[in-house]
């Protein structure tokens, strides 16, 4: 059955500008059936999501992007289905929550001895969930003040990987993610791989160690990857038997290289991570 499906997006709860509902209603209006709000480390928005896309009659999924350190690299898993309610993950994202202030402070101190002054109040500015402080926020300071002139500009000059102003952070390991996403009764899927600087060495070990921890599915459609990207981890998918996820990684409708509804649908002959939800 094809369906138009979106199970990965941001409200003002993480790094996204929009309210749970507001989401919701983007997505049913622009033709999503079913749905996951799916905010880094953080589970607080989902009981307004599900409501908000009940009461519009459309289908929703339980989610969060948990932040993973692997490889010396950030990379994120979504959890799909997971019960929000669930201890051992809550007391895993309170943990990774933790380091974002101390990481924010350093990001502002960098950034004020390269010119830059009052970064962290102007970031504190743009986010909803003072605890989930991110690099998003700091960029959206950043263009807000005329320092660059976009998003992709300030990651490329200061808060990208190894740029100057990019502050590296333990975040938790990819055996906790998953166990954590696993006992709560979810699906772990890779996010967006095609944005991590890895070897195809590396990534093949990042496939194999994910898969042997309980890992079943992979982000193939979404708004970070290219038309190339899709085909690329079509294959790996079909490669290490990996469900299909697909998602917009909608934050905001001024930043969206797709918006919410506008995925393609996954090639047919993958398993969609959903197939047995609806």
């Amino acid at each position: 059955m094809n369906i138009n499906v979106d199970l990965h997006s941001h409200s003002v709860v993480s790094d996204g500008v929009l309210a749970p509902a507001e989401l919701a209603a983007r997505a049913h209006a622009n033709g999503v059936q079913l749905w996951a709000l799916t905010d880094h480390d953080e589970l607080s928005g989902v009981a307004e999501a599900r409501q908000a896309a009940v009461s519009l009659g459309m289908s929703h999924v339980s989610g969060v992007e948990v932040s993973v350190t692997w490889g010396r690299q950030t990379i994120h898993v979504l959890g799909l289905g997971v019960d929000e309610a669930d201890p051992g993950l809550n007391a895993g994202l309170a943990e990774i929550r933790a380091g974002r202030i101390v990481r924010a402070k350093e990001m502002a101190d960098r950034l004020e001895a390269m010119g830059v002054p009052d970064s962290y109040d102007g970031a504190m500015k743009f986010a909803g969930n003072p605890l989930l402080i991110s690099r998003t926020h700091f960029a959206r300071f950043l263009v807000e003040q005329g320092y660059c002139k976009n998003m992709q500009v300030v990651f490329d000059k200061y808060l990208g990987e190894n740029k100057p102003a990019n502050v590296k952070v333990h975040w938790s390991t990819l055996e906790q993610a998953v166990g954590w996403i696993v006992g709560a009764g979810g699906r772990a899927a890779i996010a967006h791989p095609g944005r991590y600087n890895y070897s195809a060495m590396q990534f093949d070990a990042l496939f194999d160690e994910f898969k042997e921890l309980g890992g079943t599915a992979i982000e193939v459609i979404t708004g970070s990857h290219t038309p190339a990207q899709y085909v690329q981890y079509a294959d790996v998918a079909r490669r290490y038997g990996f469900l299909a996820s697909c998602g917009s990684d909608f934050h905001s409708p001024a930043e969206a290289r797709l918006d919410l509804g506008e995925l393609p649908s996954l090639p047919s002959d993958l398993t969609p991570v959903w197939h047995d939800w609806i």
